[in-house]
């Protein structure tokens, strides 16, 4: 009677030859084998063209033991369930965190062959391939399901740690708002109040909860400007943090302008004149318990947890000429930017009617807005290029003639259940300036500081303005070592604030 062979006995076999290769050789008592292996060109991944064979092959042996372990216990077959247990924590102990094959001890390839001949057994006393088939698959979904469950909590975590504000960053505004009442400065304006209103000057809009990021951003702003008297940066940043911003640059003046505003003092700027202050409003009050960010943390609706989201400074972006109604140009920066040349030459762009001058980025729209809803792709080309949120220089006569707030607010009305496009400032950004940008030179505004660690280097050094977007902001332990110090370099280490909170750049 012929003995049967399955799968695994001839992976046996390949898994003998190929070793073969290198065992010829004996390996000196006295040699420490892991160590020199680590180091020398001589290992045996050179010899082997699948150095992981033995590594692969033992943990697929120790996948169907467990299943014949299984089936073994539920038939309540005692020595074989003993048996298989037995190898299989052998083989997991042999195998550890192993990556490839000469990382596995030299008593591997003995494992390997004992626990052969166990499944070898087994497939003898319980040859049910239905049975097999069931626990593997039962196995697969189990681990897909785990799978699946550990990334939604990785992203989670990686969204909770991106947005959890530090303690120094905590310490820092606490700090400044305590000085700023003890010393009576709640009065005090910029002398040079005028110059908020001038168009004749370079006007800069920054709306930022961040004291210190946003300060990174006027820093290196003023710091490469040919004439920093003429530039002019207006802040706008929430109730909370309004004491503490306007402090810091009362204690570190700058020859440029610097003029904080509460938002709160925008009184036309109400869930009553915006639709996503509607919808936000109705989201932090509860009353769509459908919305969902009120649906369980699965990926698809992490980021409506992100705070970010939910900040009416993240939407103000899309109301500057009300903001400032007396400007004619202004150059929006986001807070998590550095900049490293001169922008002057910015304001001097012939926009040719344009209304929104920015950096194109590698995607098309189907990256961000929903196609598969007819409203979307009647009115917008799949394939037009995005553009780059961070760094834009805004025509606002030009946005006032076309209405484009009236175009957002139409939007964000037809977007009322969340499902046109995905979550963010860019996608109702790419709708409502749809075919009014002018694209400005790559070097003007390179992105990925926050996200990507492969950057080319020398084009971040080349950059007019280089941008954190991601979750790695530089002001936090998560953020890639080696862009952090073009963002840190910014910051005075011996500033008595930094210093009494304890930043450690």
């Amino acid at each position: 009677m012929k003995s049967r062979e399955g799968p695994s006995d001839l992976r046996t076999d390949s898994v003998v030859t190929e070793l073969g290769k290198v065992m010829p050789v004996k390996l000196s008592t006295q040699f420490n084998r892991i160590v020199g292996q680590n180091y020398s060109i001589w290992r045996r991944e050179f010899y082997n063209s699948h150095p992981d064979s033995l590594l692969r092959h033992m943990k697929d042996q120790i996948i169907v033991a467990r299943v014949y372990h299984n089936i073994a216990r539920s038939k309540k077959i005692s020595k074989l369930t003993g048996l298989l247990s037995k190898h299989i924590k052998e083989s997991e102990r042999e195998v550890g965190e192993a990556n490839s094959d000469f990382e596995l001890h030299i008593s591997a390839f003995a494992k390997a062959k004992e626990m052969e001949l166990a499944l070898m057994l087994a497939k003898r006393e319980i040859y049910d391939c239905y049975k097999v088939t069931r626990q593997l698959r039962a196995m697969l979904e189990s681990s897909e399901e785990f799978i699946s469950a550990e990334k939604k909590r990785r992203s989670f975590l990686l969204q909770l740690a991106s947005k959890t504000m530090a303690k120094p960053l905590h310490c820092l505004p606490m700090q400044l708002t305590t000085d700023y009442f003890l010393n009576d400065h709640h009065d005090k304006e910029p002398t040079n109040m005028d110059k908020l209103v001038d168009p004749s000057f370079y006007h800069y809009a920054i709306f930022s909860d961040n004291v210190l990021a946003t300060s990174v951003v006027v820093n290196s702003t003023v710091a490469h400007a040919r004439d920093p008297n003429k530039h002019v940066f207006h802040i706008v940043t929430n109730r909370l943090n309004f004491a503490a911003m306007k402090m810091w640059f009362l204690v570190h003046p700058l020859l440029a302008t610097v003029h904080v505003e509460n938002i709160d003092d925008l009184r036309w700027f109400n869930s009553s004149y915006s639709p996503v202050l509607n919808q936000l409003n109705s989201l932090m009050t509860g009353h769509e318990v459908n919305y969902p960010a009120f649906l369980p943390y699965g990926r698809k609706y992490i980021k409506y947890r992100n705070p970010k989201y939910l900040s009416m400074l993240n939407h103000l972006r899309f109301y500057l000429p009300e903001v400032y109604p007396k400007l004619d140009k202004i150059l929006f920066l986001d807070d998590d930017v550095v900049v490293q040349k001169d922008l002057t030459p910015l304001w001097s762009i012939d926009m040719k009617g344009m209304v929104n001058a920015a950096v194109e980025i590698n995607h098309g729209f189907d990256a961000y807005l929903d196609f598969s809803k007819s409203i979307i792709s009647e009115n917008f080309d799949p394939h037009a290029y995005a553009w780059a949120f961070g760094m834009n220089v805004f025509d606002l006569k030009e946005w006032k003639k076309r209405n484009l707030t009236g175009v957002y607010h139409l939007w964000q009305v037809l977007n009322k259940d969340q499902n046109l496009w995905k979550l963010g400032s860019l996608p109702p950004g790419l709708i409502t300036f749809n075919n009014l940008i002018h694209p400005l030179d790559q070097t003007w505004h390179v992105l990925g500081l926050g996200y990507n660690p492969i950057l080319n280097l020398s084009k971040i050094e080349e950059a007019a303005v280089i941008h954190y977007n991601g979750n790695y902001k530089p002001w936090l332990d998560l953020a890639i070592p080696k862009y952090k110090p073009y963002w840190s370099k910014f910051i005075d280490i011996d500033d008595q604030y930094i210093q009494s909170c304890n930043f450690h750049l």
